[in-house]
């Protein structure tokens, strides 16, 4: 997936990266992987994988949509920053057309405009160097472009902050979720289209959707890794009381909002 925040110098930008790889293979991610399904399906089906289409899936994560995109009959290459999450998506390969690479979104070792098809689900928002991680996606890309990307969350935000915690992902990935942002990163090598959308967190009650995200998401399991006992059984609390918030009927859905960017190579 992504990283921690950029380096300013060659050798703190391997110590960073070895982080980044450590984090990001450091949970059980396949489970959420598992529940954007939805997510990987309408992004591909979108971008209408075929025979003799070359596609990559940047910060792939355990291989989800480069493995659709596969199955849809593209050559497909997936990289990620994660040597764990790569081993994961390569279990899972087959016979299909697809290869997984170690490797960081903000610089791709690829040729320019090696690929019809560049995507990326809730991944390159977390390497640090935005600027750098959207040249990569226009440099190596001759067609189209495929992105989701978290928008901001206030309550959760509000939540964090009455424990005197920054959000775990950091605030920086976030600023993909803004329209116009997104249009600054990308609008000059490709003409987008930007629509909102919700996904959710679907459990029998706020305990289990904590759970789920403490055992899965990276970022958040580091955190919690890092308080004292005390203070993380408060928070378990105070996010379980979050999440039944959204109670409906007889289970929780908490809802997180994001952005589905298309575009065409300008």
């Amino acid at each position: 997936m992504g990283g921690p925040k950029r380096a300013d110098s060659a050798g703190a930008g391997v110590r960073l990266s070895t982080e980044a790889a450590e984090l990001w293979g450091s949970a059980e991610y396949e489970r959420i992987a598992e529940r954007f399904a939805p997510i990987h399906d309408e992004v591909v089906s979108r971008l209408e994988p075929a025979p003799g289409v070359r596609w990559l899936d940047v910060a792939t994560g355990t291989g989800e949509v480069a493995l659709r995109a596969a199955r849809g009959g593209a050559d497909v290459v997936g990289i990620d920053i994660a040597p764990a999450m790569i081993e994961a998506a390569q279990a899972k390969v087959g016979g299909l057309p697809v290869k997984f690479e170690v490797g960081d979104a903000q610089k791709l070792p690829y040729e320019d405009a090696s690929f019809d098809v560049v995507t990326s689900v809730f991944g390159v928002i977390f390497a640090p160097d935005h600027r750098a991680t959207a040249g990569e996606l226009g440099r190596v890309g001759r067609g189209r472009l495929g992105l989701t990307t978290w928008r901001p969350n206030p309550g959760l935000g509000e939540l964090f902050r009455r424990f005197d915690l920054d959000l775990p992902e950091g605030r920086e990935p976030f600023r993909w979720g803004d329209e116009e942002y997104v249009q600054q990163l990308l609008g000059d090598a490709y003409d987008l289209t930007i629509e909102r959308a919700t996904w959710t967190i679907d459990g029998a009650s706020g305990e289990e959707v904590w759970e789920f995200w403490s055992q899965s998401a990276p970022p958040f399991k580091a955190m919690l890794a890092a308080m004292d006992e005390a203070r993380r059984d408060e928070f378990h609390l105070a996010y379980v009381e979050y999440c039944e918030g959204f109670r409906t009927g007889n289970g929780v859905a908490v809802p997180r909002d994001y952005l589905l960017i298309f575009g065409d190579r300008r």
